[in-house]
């Protein structure tokens, strides 16, 4: 990647028509010369640190097909002029600081197949001028300070597939005249102050693939027209003011549909006899009036265990009447071997296990590790608990051979059913595909009307968020234990990653949920939000994760990808190099200015020396340069376009490159430099 400054005389004689240098560390202005280069076609500085004023810098350009200006840091105001851009098809202005408002004039732009001006400070209305643009294919506008209703001349806009203008203020109903969008296949109006019920109307859009309306003031009966929505695969109609029961149309006919959030309304009766619904986690249902579960979540123990027979390390099933021992599938060995080989081989098996693994057994007698685990913690009393978790309890269990193991106990099916199996079920099968020294190792699993839990290795070293808050723990993780961490979590998360097939995403990688071990060697744990990535699917999902460690553009979109991760591995090493969570450091930086020549000032006065954890003597020799390296590292996962992050397999290269050592320098290296 390049950085520095762009050449002002990029455009000398007049004859450029093609100027792209995205993706690079690039800082200061957009070349002077480009305002008067009318020969210009294709412009492309995404995803740089460019700043200065768009009125001043960008001029009239009558042959311009593309401009991408996206993930920099420039301000000002649309021209009115930009109307004049007969050719323009593709205008990216996100993620900025612009502001003003959509000139009207842009509808003069009839060619525009891709309008992105998300994530800046646009105010006024949408224009009803953008009507005429009937190439438009994607209108994003979403997350400015936009007001006023939805223009009904959007309905007009024939060819539009990607309709987002969340985050906003706008008021006022939805249009029915939207159906007019008749291959829409992402419709976003959730976090404004829409007003009314939903019209039926957006039943009639057959193409759309997710709808999210949540976060608004809307009211009324869920319209059963939109069960017609046969590929449907994400609704999101949280946070409003529906009333009634869901309508029998939203039926197992929906098989597109995978996930739904109809939370805080005031919604009653049956649950649709849909998958999606049948296995919604519990926060995607709750605080609403009397909603009751779908008849086929009653058979779910069973449907779970016919699915997963062949993937099972152990599966309990209780006693009938009191006659049947607990059964267990594990690895395909069943309950009869238990039944052949009788007590006498019971407790000769017990004696030679006696200094061994409790879990060798495991597969041939389920009923007495069960048993053992509960003695252990004492019918899991409160004085074994070491932690609790939004979906079960931990305990720490000394079994009778020597052996401690962990045990997560997962909260009364009654209490939460639906959210708790489906961690329960998303961690057994990613822990069933993972098998790796810094993931933390499942050993068994119980399904049990009483007790439903699963079994870890104990690691004694507690939680990175454990040992972080506690100051004498904190000054024994000396710098070398720290790195030590940082490379235990890259090395999983690039397996995972890279070496998975389909890949596996984590999703919340936090603090508390890295463990280690005495060794101070780290363990990635809980992976009851985890994702399989399936290559013919979009991938999208409902929020999981731990807020202060969650990728910024979940804020907006439900898309899951690996660059998640990254992101939260950012935040984590960062938080392990300054001893405390980065949160204000970053905002200082992001929003001291919005300039990117004052961010980058910013920076430069602040020396890497005094953001390190000060319970620690500073790094010095080797050590330094390492702790320099990983800082960089941070700050690169912690980029705001998710495709300028790089991939853990490119960290963990990275990070096994040796280097000059810069120790001599260390007590003068600043932010400002780890950032470009």
């Amino acid at each position: 990647m390049l950085s520095g400054y762009l050449p002002q005389n990029v455009c000398y004689g007049g004859s450029l028509q093609n100027f792209s240098a995205s993706d690079n560390y690039f800082i200061g202005s957009i070349p002077k010369s480009l305002r008067n280069c009318t020969s210009l076609l294709k412009f492309n500085l995404h995803g740089n640190h460019l700043g200065g004023n768009i009125s001043e810098d960008l001029g009239i350009y009558p042959n311009l097909i593309y401009i991408d200006l996206r993930y920099n840091n420039s301000y000002g105001e649309l021209s009115q002029k930009w109307g004049k851009c007969q050719s323009l098809q593709s205008l990216k202005l996100s993620n900025n600081r612009i502001s003003g408002v959509i000139p009207p004039q842009l509808g003069r732009s009839i060619q525009l197949h891709l309008l992105d001006l998300s994530f800046n400070h646009i105010a006024g209305q949408i224009p009803k001028e953008l009507g005429r643009l009937t190439s438009l294919f994607l209108l994003n506008v979403g997350d400015n300070k936009l007001s006023g209703r939805i223009p009904l001349e959007i309905g007009m806009l024939s060819n539009l597939q990607f309709l987002i203008l969340s985050a906003n203020n706008l008021t006022g109903s939805i249009p029915k005249q939207i159906e007019g969008c008749s291959i829409l296949l992402n419709l976003s109006l959730s976090k404004n102050k829409l007003r009314g019920p939903i019209p039926s109307e957006i039943g009639n859009l057959d193409s759309l693939e997710m709808l999210d309306l949540s976060e608004n003031s809307l009211i009324g009966k869920i319209p059963p027209q939109l069960g017609d929505m046969r590929r449907l695969e994400t609704l999101n109609l949280s946070h409003n003011d529906f009333s009634g029961s869901i309508p029998y149309t939203f039926s197992a006919e929906m098989s597109s549909l995978i996930s739904v959030d109809i939370s805080y309304n005031q919604l009653e009766g049956p649950l649709p006899n849909n998958k999606a619904f049948c296995e919604a986690p519990f926060g995607a249902l709750r605080n609403n009036s009397g909603l009751k579960a779908c008849p086929s979540s009653i058979t779910w123990s069973k449907n779970y265990g016919e699915k997963r027979q062949n993937k099972v390390v152990i599966f309990f099933i209780a006693p009938i009447f009191g006659t049947i021992f607990l059964s267990l599938i594990v690895f395909g060995i069943l309950y009869h071997v238990l039944k052949r080989q009788g007590k006498r081989n019971k407790l000769n098996n017990l004696r030679e296990a006696q200094n061994g693994n409790m879990f060798e057994l495991w597969s041939y007698d389920g009923k007495m590790v069960y048993e053992s685990i509960i003695e252990a913690t004492e019918g899991f009393d409160s004085k074994h608990c070491v932690g609790v978790g939004g979906c079960g309890t931990v305990y720490k269990a000394e079994l009778q051979t020597g052996q401690v193991v962990a045990v997560k106990k997962f909260h009364s099916i009654q209490d939460n059913r639906i959210a708790n199996a489906k961690a329960y079920e998303n961690e057994i099968l990613a822990l069933l595909e993972i098998r790796h020294r810094n993931v933390v190792k499942l050993y068994g699993f119980c399904s049990h009307p009483r007790h439903s839990f699963l079994v870890y290795e104990f690691l004694d070293g507690g939680s990175l968020k454990e040992i972080l808050s506690n100051k004498k723990e904190a000054v024994n993780f000396e710098w070398v234990k720290r790195v030590n961490v940082v490379k235990g979590v890259v090395h999983a998360l690039s397996y995972m990653h890279h070496d998975c097939s389909p890949p596996i995403v984590h999703r919340d990688i936090s603090c508390k949920n890295i463990l280690l071990d005495s060794e101070h060697n780290a363990h990635i744990s809980d992976f009851g939000t985890a994702k399989v990535l399936k290559p013919d699917s979009s991938n999208w999902s409902l929020f999981a994760g731990t807020f202060g460690y969650a990728a910024p553009e979940l804020a907006y979109t439900m898309k899951v990808n690996e660059k998640c991760d990254v992101y939260s591995f950012g935040m984590v090493t960062l938080e392990m190099i300054m001893g405390k969570h980065p949160g204000d450091l970053i905002s200082l930086l992001s929003s001291s200015s919005s300039s990117s020549s004052a961010t980058t000032s910013t920076a430069n006065d602040i020396l890497l020396k005094d953001v390190l954890d000060q319970r620690l003597e500073p790094p010095r020799n080797q050590v330094a340069r390492i702790v320099v390296s990983v800082a960089k590292l941070a700050f690169a996962c912690l980029e705001t376009n998710p495709q300028s992050r790089p991939a853990m397999q490119q960290i963990s290269r990275e990070l096994s490159i040796e280097r000059s050592p810069l120790s001599e320098m260390f007590d003068k290296i600043t932010l400002g430099q780890l950032l470009v």
